[in-house]
């Protein structure tokens, strides 16, 4: 079984982050039939389903719905968010994904003000939301980068779930149920970025976590943000299809040799490379 699958239920944003490498693709969301199509041909392959790729989930007008399916069809539904939509978000909190990850970083990489009401919103959210079973992790994955509110935003966090907090894989955890995860501001593998050469990679695409694009198309990694990986698509395939075909075996092979068949695999800073 793939440990995670983000699929992707609209590449539309309400935010434009420094970071994010955008996407030219057509603006779509998905609707609810090509959702159940697309779980049911998820179902019983993947275990953890992640609503998101590209886009900000909390504009899909029918995400409170997607999540109930989706645990009805026994995956372990994760949302990714930007955080600035939580106050209208009550629906979504009903019903009950498993966890949410709030990009925190993405106030500063919008460039944005008022760092505490946007803050507020969250940590209120965030506060009702553990109290109904609902991990919350407050991300700040900007480390050498936009990271200059940091401090501020830990205090503005710390008004709501009071110090000390206990600490949690080099992060803070505030109170329980409630993470914040620490990452470096990373380069997307799209454009222009030198490849990584004959150097030994390792990447766990295709084993344990697969994504799919909004139009369907199959990539190997939530980092394939421009469907460029094209593994086949989900609308007119089978899962075990689209990773039988000749370039997803050519991928999972090449890692299990410790190598990157794909350039843009050879540009990802995220693939273990073994030296």
């Amino acid at each position: 079984m793939i440990t995670r699958c983000y699929l992707e239920i609209t590449n539309i944003c309400n935010l434009d982050c420094l970071f994010c490498p955008k996407t030219t693709r057509e603006k779509r969301a998905l609707t609810p039939a090509e959702f159940d199509l697309l779980t049911d041909k998820l179902r019983g392959k993947v275990k953890f389903l992640y609503f998101h790729l590209m886009g900000e989930p909390l504009l899909h007008r029918h995400l409170p719905e997607f999540i109930t399916m989706a645990r009805e069809k026994g995956f372990i539904p994760v949302l990714t968010t930007n955080g600035t939509l939580l106050s209208r978000a009550g629906a979504v909190m009903d019903a009950r994904p498993y966890k949410m990850q709030v990009s925190l970083h993405s106030h500063e990489g919008n460039g944005k003000e008022n760092l505490e009401q946007y803050v507020g919103e969250v940590m209120r959210f965030a506060v009702e939301a553990v109290s109904k079973g609902i991990i919350m992790v407050l991300r700040l994955w900007n480390q050498g980068g936009y990271d200059k509110e940091n401090e501020r935003l830990l205090d503005i966090v710390a008004e709501y779930v009071p110090r000390p907090w206990g600490v949690c894989n080099g992060g803070w955890k505030p109170s329980e149920n409630i993470f914040i995860e620490y990452g470096r501001m990373f380069e997307w593998p799209e454009g222009e970025k030198p490849e990584n050469g004959e150097e030994e990679s390792f990447c766990y695409a295709l084993r344990n976590q697969i994504g799919v694009l909004v139009d369907g198309t199959v990539v190997p990694c939530c980092l394939d943000s421009a469907g460029v990986l094209n593994l086949g698509n989900l609308f007119d395939q089978s899962l075990d299809e689209v990773l039988a075909s000749p370039r997803a075996r050519a991928i999972y092979d090449g890692f299990t040799k410790r190598k990157a068949v794909e350039p843009l695999c050879r540009r990802c800073g995220y693939a273990a490379l073994i030296k």
